[in-house]
């Protein structure tokens, strides 16, 4: 039984326990539910397999379900866009050969560089695999950290977010900002399990941080897209940035993520007062971390 599988199986179990059986239209059968949840055989009903056949999903066995039947769980469960992603991408990792794949440089393609330096008056980052950070503007680095003055190896913004003491002094929602980071983190380790760089990482913050081994545990996937960042800059005070995250068809694994302020409010002026503290300018970040073709 492969990790890939077990950590499938899991994953609907705990799924199928969040589940409100008074939200799914079935019938009570007057027997008295001694877990919460979903049993197995309800799922299975709504799914439309038979429920031997969840069993074994949820036990971990080798199986690698059609893409129709990870779907009709996904409705069965519930499951959020994050969640339907994870399910369908640990199938589809689970039934692929498997090899180890050896950390490789990490780099941003000049198009995109060039992209990147024409938003020098915003905080912006290039994110790679596991969240390496790739690029950054020089107004980004005054706003969170300078990831150009860390070693290569540790230029990676989950690390950065869950073991630095900066950051959990910057960020007025740092336990949102932390958890969602893992779960994001546990979204794209489903969709790259055979790469060292990634469980490196993984096996570093397990050992490091309480929090991360917590959240770990609970198995949840985020899927950012975009949202509001709070934070308390040591230089300008408090302020509030919204991001918004773009990803190239041709860089697929590389995610630029923008930040902006509200116009004319309190956030914006402490940037405009940040940034005119900032020289702008962008620094390319090559990293041990993957194939050229992808970040």
């Amino acid at each position: 039984m492969s990790d890939l599988h077990r950590e499938f199986g899991e994953f609907l179990r705990r799924a199928r326990a969040n589940r409100d059986p008074q939200d799914t239209g079935l019938l009570p059968d007057g027997r008295t539910r001694r877990v919460p949840g979903l049993r197995r055989e309800e799922v299975a009903l709504l799914a439309g397999v038979s429920t031997d056949y969840y069993t074994r999903l949820e036990q971990g066995r080798h199986l690698t379900p059609s893409a129709q039947v990870v779907d009709a769980l996904a409705r069965a469960l519930d499951l959020d866009e994050a969640s339907h992603t994870y399910l369908r991408t640990l199938n589809a990792s689970a039934g692929a050969p498997r090899s180890v794949i050896r950390p490789a440089a990490q780099r941003v393609r000049p198009g995109l560089r060039q992209l990147l330096d024409s938003l020098s008056s915003h905080p912006a980052l290039i994110l790679g695999n596991r969240t390496d950070v790739l690029a950054s503007t020089a107004l980004a680095r005054a706003l969170f950290t300078d990831f150009e003055a860390m070693p290569a190896k540790r230029r990676n913004y989950a690390r950065w977010l869950l073991l630095d003491e900066h950051a959990r002094d910057l960020f007025l929602d740092w336990e949102e900002q932390a958890r969602n980071a893992v779960e994001a983190l546990r979204l794209d380790a489903a969709a790259n399990p055979d790469d060292a760089g990634t469980q490196q990482l993984i096996g570093e913050l397990s050992l490091s941080s309480a929090d991360f081994r917590q959240w770990w545990t609970a198995q949840r996937v985020h899927q950012r897209t975009f949202g509001t960042k709070r934070l308390h800059h040591p230089v300008v005070g408090p302020l509030e940035v919204q991001y918004e995250t773009l990803t190239l068809p041709a860089d697929p694994k590389q995610v630029l993520y923008v930040y902006t302020t509200e116009p004319s409010s309190p956030s914006s002026q402490a940037l405009a007062l940040l940034a005119s503290w900032t020289h702008p300018g962008l620094t390319e970040v090559v990293l041990p971390g993957d194939s050229n073709e992808s970040s």
